[in-house]
């Protein structure tokens, strides 16, 4: 696993322990959940409905690969060292790659604008100056928009253990605003 790989790691799982006890249980996944639906409010029902069930199967595959002393909880040991396995996880992240970047396309014009895309990447946790840092990477439009597809590329990326260089690198590296 590359460095950037492993910088990536460690800051999905901080960003997971919603409840900051640790590990990973079912109950940060619903937290995460609610905040980013609350950041979604102008998203159709299909949108958020999408992105409860593609937060769920992440719990789900991570409980069901990883737990392995079957405590119900994931602890960054046994979460550091498969998270980014494309055959376990392959299928999971880039169904949720596609349900939160469809939230952040509320009119469905494939677009997808600054403001919201710092409030989802909020609500999941990351620091502002590194979303906007990630949103520029990406290569915003003159309307300061970029597509639905360039996200989910990016969040796919993200979990690419082979991968550096990535504008999702970003978002484990200090910017200011």
């Amino acid at each position: 696993m590359r460095d950037e790989a492993a910088k990536r790691v460690e800051l999905v799982f901080s960003l997971f322990d919603a409840n900051g006890n640790g590990v990973l249980d079912s109950g940060d996944f619903d937290l995460m959940t609610g905040r980013v639906l609350e950041a979604a409010a102008a998203s159709d029902d299909a949108a958020k409905d999408a992105v409860r069930a593609a937060f769920r199967r992440y719990w789900t595959t991570l409980a069901t690969e990883l737990d392995v002393n079957g405590d119900g909880v994931v602890s960054v040991d046994e979460f550091r060292p498969f998270v980014l396995d494309p055959e376990r996880f392959g299928p999971a992240v880039a169904e949720f790659a596609e349900a939160l970047s469809a939230l952040g396309d509320p009119d469905g014009d494939g677009l997808i604008e600054r403001p919201l895309f710092v409030s989802l990447m909020r609500a999941i946790g990351f620091e502002e100056a590194n979303i906007h840092a990630l949103f520029d990477a990406f290569g915003p439009d003159a309307d300061d928009r970029i597509t639905v597809a360039t996200w989910a590329a990016g969040i796919e990326d993200y979990y690419a253990p082979d991968k550096a260089g990535i504008p999702g690198d970003r978002l484990v590296t200090a910017h200011s605003v």
